[in-house]
């Protein structure tokens, strides 16, 4: 019994954190990095990995809500941080979806206006949301499968049918560029998020099991859906690296997904991929909308209008955004990620930490350290870096947009040796 929960647990989260638009990252990383695929496939499963399944071993721990996450640095910051990480979700990764949609599934078919395509899309979207249908956990349960089966197709039709001749290294940095591309899956912010999911879910199975128990099915699952994912994410790099000189260098990321599919499995296969895609990309939408309108609604006594009206604008923003192509919203989700990303990092991390090692005292020093290293990579994301490149280049990792990790181990050193001290006077 406890092997199937294991079973069962790993998948879902397989399923969560396996969206549709992380599809479309690994292939072009693989596609520009050369003989250093190997390289680049350990700095993205490292942020996009790593750090989530992390974050599901924290929510194991804490066994609560998003908002348990950040509540030792204050439960002000961590209510902040929650509508942040809200409107960041229904502001980018939830357009995307629409986006991915359009690139894959309608522009290919019929030659119409990505605007059309956001707005019937959002529209049922908002339907969806609204009703709260039932439907989409059935589709969702045939869906990833389906989506597994022809990408392993496709990787294991790569891997044993083309010669391993790999183009040139286009990144200057293989391994940092795995790691902020591995920022764009959303996939830490998605377990911090997600990770209560599961915890109710397995509640409402069983409210008998023990919270070791539920922490043990969490733990193994949550090591199991990392394992696959690392094989996906690996198999996609190591296959757009193939690719190498199969397309033209400029080639988008959507395009080049459906370009592998189309020459390793035919016409049929890149169709079918194009539709469970697309069909994937609605579900991840609906859910990123449906969730951030019940985290209103709970802030505002449980109130329908509050779901309602946060759903109509979760809605607006993927029909004003979704119409862009995804290179476009991957760009403009940057600067968003180079700030939120590295305070979750450090949050998932504090979490599952040994206790002793994270009091309320850590957790303030390291968080607010990290925000402060933070700011010079999210104004360079945003073109005001040379304001501030004197100081920066001071900064060991500054040139890898990955100034906040070292100060972040500092202070966590520090403010552990403080609390030490104090005990000790005490």
């Amino acid at each position: 019994m406890v092997k199937k929960s294991i079973a069962i647990t790993a998948f879902a989260l397989f399923s969560l954190f396996f969206g549709a638009g992380n599809l479309i990252l690994p292939p072009q990383l693989g596609f520009k990095s050369g003989d250093l695929w190997w390289l680049v496939a350990l700095g993205f499963c490292l942020s996009a990995v790593l750090i989530p399944i992390l974050g599901i071993l924290a929510h194991a721990r804490l066994q609560g809500t998003m908002f348990d996450f950040a509540k030792k640095v204050s439960p002000t910051f961590s209510l902040v941080y929650c509508y942040v990480v809200y409107a960041i979700s229904i502001s980018l990764p939830s357009p995307r979806t629409a986006s991915v949609t359009h690139e894959m599934a309608i522009q290919p078919i019929w030659d119409s206006s990505s605007l059309i395509t956001s707005i019937v899309y959002f529209a049922l979207v908002y339907v969806f949301v609204v009703n709260r249908s039932k439907i989409l956990d059935i589709v969702g349960k045939f869906l990833t499968p389906a989506i597994l089966t022809i990408l392993l197709l496709i990787i294991g039709a790569s891997i044993f049918t083309l010669d391993f001749d790999f183009g040139a290294v286009t990144f200057a940095s293989p391994f940092a560029h795995g790691v902020l591309e591995g920022y764009q899956t959303f996939d830490a912010i998605g377990a911090v998020v997600v990770g209560g999911v599961i915890i109710i879910s397995i509640n409402l199975k069983d409210r008998s099991a023990t919270y070791e128990a539920k922490k043990n099915i969490i733990r193994k699952a949550g090591w199991l859906a990392g394992l696959g994912l690392f094989l996906i994410y690996t198999g996609l790099i190591i296959t757009g690296a193939l690719f190498h000189d199969s397309f033209d260098a400029e080639i988008s990321r959507t395009a080049l997904l459906s370009g592998i599919s189309l020459n390793m499995l035919g016409n049929t296969a890149n169709l079918l991929l194009s539709i469970l895609v697309s069909l994937a990309c609605f579900t991840t939408a609906v859910g990123i909308v449906t969730g951030t309108a019940d985290f209103i609604r709970g802030r505002f006594n449980n109130s329908g209008r509050a779901y309602g009206i946060t759903a109509i604008i979760g809605c607006i923003l993927g029909v004003l955004m979704g119409q862009f192509n995804v290179g476009y919203i991957i760009a403009v989700a940057l600067p968003a990620l180079m700030f939120i990303y590295p305070i979750t990092i450090v949050l998932i991390v504090l979490n599952v930490v040994p206790e002793q090692y994270a009091s309320p005292r850590v957790f303030k020093g390291v968080v607010l350290t990290t925000i402060l290293f933070s700011i010079p990579d999210f104004l360079g994301s945003v073109g005001l870096g040379e304001s501030i490149s004197g100081i920066a280049k001071w900064v060991p990792l500054s040139q890898f947009h990955m100034g906040w990790v070292l100060p972040a181990l500092v202070a966590f050193f520090l403010t552990n040796l403080k609390s030490l001290a104090t005990q000790k006077k005490d």
